[in-house]
């Protein structure tokens, strides 16, 4: 009989790497949220720490935000030796997901409106969760295991500063590496090739001295942020509850209103819910994603004037939130009866924050780039999610100012300027604050990051700088083909160009859009050949003299000339009416009897005058064409 110790032993070792290989997301709480149900049981949380690090490592990823970890995976399996390291107070990898509870995606869904762009490393981890709404447990599993897979990566958890390690060249910073301070206040520097920013807020880009624009600052408002988001817990949703929750939402006619088996969307009366706080929060509408535990996450809730860099200022948004979250709750059930069984669970340990800086890289994305279906040669990720700007304050609504089909992302929108040895991936890439509102998705995001890891790798090989890379059509290609390789999909669709496109009022259009001037929501219809009417136009000017004060020099009371407030909403705006106000906001002084005149005198092309069917109707696309022209003629002097 043959010794079978060695095929024991052997067993019985698998089976210990199979069970220390499953785990489960702990508690996911701070102390404010003691005595709540939690989001799941408790559990051993893995270890993914290392506790001794290397001198130097091919690439450091900064941040475990989805977009981190896809970055990490995406440069070990390039054959690079990779930290990843996070200095917020986190236990698990997946940040906004796993630990703002984020759990309902937004899609960058393909012109058929069932496929999504770009695949690769984001597929991975999608094929692993339930669908569109996951539960946490199962999207925190899938995050480990994509990194606990690659030998490259080194994890290190829990630091209190990460900052950028710089050698200034001749005009331009050279990042080569990153000084860690832990909780114990141990110091360790470690060099690297290169580092990539995968932190929700560029926070290391930024320390770096990378050149950004904050909030909505690039069209002129210096003051206002999409509102934060606590996402927070019901319980008691139990399959009875879910099936009335959906019978109800599918009954409604409204696109905006459904349910299937991981997600709903709707209730939409929460709009009308009586804050007692209304300067500071709200609710809109429910996105509702489904847990495996009977319970399930809303994305709802809107709080207005927090500093996402100020400890006191989060702090006082949860106050403000766990005061007002269980009367919502009240309210809602009051307009449901179907959800009177539900109660509130716990609030997520981090904020949804949407946006704070916007890096200025090699490319910036434009308003233009999604209205034109832009592909680039450098492209490294495409999207399609509609541009969604959440509310800024409690007098707005938000708006959806477009919905693409399709718009290419290059690679040189992740290279700040005047940097080397860095790449800035996810939200706070080089993306306009208008165009962001699609951009910033977490799978466009992870999709940026699988390319910058991939670079890394390709621009050592090459021994260029990533800004030279950036800059090289062959490497570029090959860059492309790599990724392509390795599982994502670059290949642009074949698409009719939007209708507006051919309108003779486009250019002008181009230029409202890019203010968030004109809003095309879902149908992307700008009503170019709607009547305007001389309120309209005043508001058209403040939006528009906040981008270009240098034009608009009397932007606070452009007259309305004799006219009641009631009659300048109902009639048509005329060319001289439009001509009077024109001139008051760019002289910002008395405007002569003949401002028509004024206007025609280099101000506006005779061309753009000649397009104008009606002189007593002026549509919106003639308003737009003339605030183009006034732009054009005055902005470069």
């Amino acid at each position: 009989m043959k010794n079978r110790t060695p095929i024991i032993l052997l067993t019985f070792g698998l089976l210990l790497i199979i069970i220390s290989g499953l785990f489960y997301v702990g508690q996911l709480q701070d102390k404010d949220n003691e005595g709540t149900t939690p989001v799941t049981e408790v559990k051993d949380i893995p270890q993914v720490s290392v506790e001794d690090l290397k001198e130097h490592y091919d690439v450091v990823v900064v941040g475990t935000d989805p977009e981190g970890v896809a970055a990490a995976v995406s440069a070990a399996r390039n054959g690079l030796k990779t930290l990843l390291v996070d200095g917020k107070n986190r236990e698990v990898l997946g940040g906004l997901f796993t630990v703002g509870w984020l759990n309902s995606l937004d899609m960058n869904r393909a012109p058929d409106e069932v496929d999504y762009y770009n695949k690769g490393i984001f597929k991975e981890w999608f094929d692993q969760i339930e669908g569109d709404s996951f539960d946490i447990m199962t999207a925190t599993n899938a995050f480990h295991k994509l990194v606990e897979s690659e030998e490259n990566i080194d994890v290190r958890l829990g630091m209190v500063s990460i900052e950028p390690v710089i050698t200034n060249g001749e005009g331009t910073a050279n990042v080569t590496g990153a000084k860690l301070t832990a909780a114990d206040g141990t110091v360790v520097e470690v060099t690297a090739e290169a580092v990539i920013d995968a932190t929700q807020d560029a926070d290391f880009a930024a320390a770096a001295g990378a050149k950004f624009t904050f909030g909505r600052e690039d069209i002129g408002d210096t003051k206002s942020l999409m509102a934060v988001t606590p996402v927070y817990q019901l319980v008691n949703v139990t399959p009875d509850v879910w099936k009335a929750i959906s019978d109800r939402l599918n009954k409604d006619d409204d696109d905006g209103t459904g349910a299937n088996e991981e997600s709903a969307w709707g209730f939409k009366e929460m709009w009308e819910y009586p804050s007692t706080n209304p300067e500071r929060i709200r609710t809109r509408g429910l996105n509702v994603g489904r847990q495996n535990n009977d319970t399930a996450l809303i994305n709802a809730v809107q709080i207005f004037g927090v500093d996402p860099f100020d400890q006191a200022s989060i702090a006082k948004a949860y106050e403000i939130a766990r005061k007002e979250i269980p009367l919502m709750i009240d309210y809602l059930k009051s307009l449901y009866p179907e959800l009177e069984p539900v109660e509130l669970g716990e609030i997520a340990p981090e904020l949804y924050i949407r946006e704070t800086r916007h890096i200025i890289g090699e490319y910036r994305l434009s308003m233009t780039d999604l209205l034109e279906q832009q592909s680039h040669p450098d492209d490294i990720a495409f999207g399609s999610y509609p541009v969604d700007i959440q509310s800024t304050s409690p007098a707005d609504r938000g708006a959806v100012l477009m919905d693409p089909k399709f718009y290419g992302v290059p690679f040189r929108t992740l290279v700040p300027q005047e940097i080397d040895g860095l790449l800035v991936v996810g939200r706070s890439a080089s993306f306009d604050t208008l165009p962001h509102g699609s951009a910033r998705v977490v799978p466009l995001g992870m999709a940026t990051a699988q390319a910058a890891g991939a670079a890394v790798k390709l621009a050592i090989e090459e021994g260029v700088k990533l800004r030279e890379l950036s800059a090289s059509d062959a490497l570029i290609v090959t860059l492309k083909e790599r990724l392509t390789e390795q599982g994502m999909v670059l290949t642009p669709p074949e698409l009719e160009p939007y209708p507006f496109i051919s309108h003779p009022a486009y250019e002008g259009l181009k230029l409202a859009v890019s203010m968030g001037i004109s809003q095309g929501a879902y149908k992307n219809d700008f009503k170019l050949d709607e009547e305007s009417n001389p309120k309209r136009l005043v508001q058209n000017l403040t939006s528009a003299a906040r981008v270009y004060p240098n034009v608009f020099a009397n932007p606070a009371t452009p007259a309305i000339k004799d006219l009641s407030e009631a009659d300048s909403t109902s009639i048509p705006l005329t060319l001289d009416q439009a001509a009077y106000t024109l001139v008051l906001a760019v002289e910002g002084e008395a405007v002569p009897a003949k401002a028509l005149d004024v206007l025609m005198n280099g101000l506006v092309k005779a061309e753009t005058l000649n397009t104008i069917k009606d002189r007593n109707k002026l549509t919106n696309g003639d308003v737009y064409m003339l605030l183009k022209d006034v732009v054009d003629s005055l902005s470069a002097k």
